[in-house]
């Protein structure tokens, strides 16, 4: 039987997922590879619901990929300069050149979804770019680029319990900030921006792919082999490396060990403090 996550969610098999996730990355080791030979420029948009899953999915995403070609896009809040330039064009700058991929953590669609419904831009600004996002998206695809855009769904109860589970946990609490805990509060605001956002650009040349993200596991799975399909790419040998033998060091002598400043032998520590703990427990035992 699955198991279930806090919500009720049944996950999928945890060894089944990392088998089935590993063999992707194989494959993106080899997209990769084909994307540096080719000269291919690809852009993947990560749009959705905060907690939904974007940042996990990118993560495995680039996780073995080199990142020389494999570049995350995470922008911060616009500067007053940038605030004054076309709204595309700090985005233009980030694009990818030949035998580049780039991975956005949201994108030119802040517009349509936050900006909209938190207010951050004008009545005006939001219908100007509901109208040149298509024409922007259709320039990108004539000029060759692969563009691909991912919405990541969840429920509002999940959305809830992965925002409550950040709250407690130190590593993940930056994680939350005030604007996602609002979306709680604006749900079918943030319905209505998404629903509007796919009739305008939900376009042939580059339509929405959504990802169910319930249970977190498929949805990278999910994400990771359709991105895959829509890759043209071809298995791609690199080339093989010869390592030389290491010539004798006749005319080297390293200096003495004692000369150097060691970082303290922390590792050690923790495993001397593992094995008393552990040898006293015995010891109760008997």
């Amino acid at each position: 039987m699955a198991k279930k996550d806090a919500s009720g969610t049944p996950r999928m098999n945890k060894k089944l997922y990392e088998d089935e996730l590993r063999r992707l990355q194989a494959d993106l080791v080899t997209m990769q590879e084909w994307v540096r030979e080719s000269g291919a420029r690809i852009v993947v948009i990560f749009e959705g619901r905060d907690a939904a899953g974007k940042g996990s999915a990118i993560k495995r995403v680039t996780e073995y990929l080199n990142p020389r070609i494999a570049h995350i896009v995470a922008l911060p809040v616009p500067t007053d300069r940038e605030r004054g330039q076309w709204y595309f064009q700090r985005y233009i700058k980030n694009l990818p050149t030949a035998g580049e991929i780039v991975l956005m953590d949201r994108s030119w669609y802040n517009r349509a979804g936050v900006e909209k419904v938190m207010g951050y831009c004008t009545p005006d600004e939001y219908r100007r770019f509901l109208h040149q996002a298509p024409l922007f998206e259709r320039m990108l695809v004539e000029d060759g680029i692969i563009l691909l855009k991912y919405w990541f769904s969840v429920s509002d109860k999940e959305q809830e319990l992965r925002f409550r589970s950040r709250q407690k946990d130190p590593m993940r609490r930056w994680k939350l900030s005030e604007t996602d805990v609002l979306s709680i509060t604006k749900w079918v605001d943030y319905s209505k921006a998404k629903d509007e956002m796919f009739v305008h650009t939900d376009i042939a040349e580059a339509p929405w792919w959504v990802v169910e993200s319930e249970d977190k596991r498929a949805a990278r799975l999910n994400m990771i082999s359709h991105f895959l399909s829509m890759v043209p790419y071809e298995q791609m040998e690199p080339p093989l490396v010869h390592i030389p033998h290491r010539p004798p060091a006749s005319d080297y002598e390293r200096p003495p060990r004692e000369l150097n400043r060691p970082v303290p032998d922390h590792a050690a520590r923790i495993t001397e403090l593992a094995a008393e703990a552990k040898s006293k427990g015995k010891g109760k035992a008997s």
